[in-house]
């Protein structure tokens, strides 16, 4: 290159300086606020005016000890599908709980892991209708399988759905007998 491209090309010359200038007014500070509130666009979202909150499972929907799992794949009855495996053992609570669980088994990447358990939780959510129809109140714990990594929530949502089918048809029969 050329030792001279800089002087030819390039210019030295400032720009001037911006006219719009800030001016603080007397009462400027008026306009603000006091109190400590969220910024328009932050805090909790909302869809067609109620908060996402809402889509969260509560804390009583949900399986958290270990003990609670181990319970319910020592005593429950297992239903297999192609994209997960259900564990169902009837609750004391007055609530359908859920555990979800996907191992590494399925992949080592844990962002992959947690689309599957993702998946699955809104499968429940999704199939909350058919779950209250029930009229045994479950411990269910989902197993993701590693074929649920291809798919897109329908095809899970289906297979939950052909499940639950099954677990009324168990229902029905059998009862709570065969738990015990």
């Amino acid at each position: 290159m050329n030792s001279n491209y800089a002087k030819e090309n390039l210019s030295t010359k400032q720009p001037p300086p911006c006219e719009e200038t800030r001016v603080s007014r007397a009462h400027g500070d008026q306009e603000r606020s006091r109190c400590f509130e969220t910024p328009p666009g932050e805090g909790t979202q909302e869809i067609n005016g109620s908060p996402l909150l809402n889509f969260r499972l509560p804390k009583a929907e949900r399986l958290r000890k270990p003990a609670e799992f181990r319970r319910v794949y020592g005593t429950g009855k297992r239903f297999d599908g192609r994209f997960m495996t259900v564990f169902i053992l009837p609750s004391e609570t007055t609530e359908q709980r859920l555990g979800i669980t996907a191992s590494k088994k399925i992949s080592t990447k844990a962002w992959k892991r947690n689309r599957c358990k993702r998946l699955l939780r809104e499968a429940f959510r999704l199939s909350k209708a058919e779950l209250s129809e029930l009229e045994t109140k479950f411990d269910w714990v989902l197993n993701a399988r590693r074929s649920l990594l291809q798919v897109k929530l329908d095809k899970p949502l289906d297979e939950f759905r052909q499940i639950l089918k099954k677990v009324k048809i168990f229902e029905s029969q059998k009862g709570e007998k065969t738990f015990k």
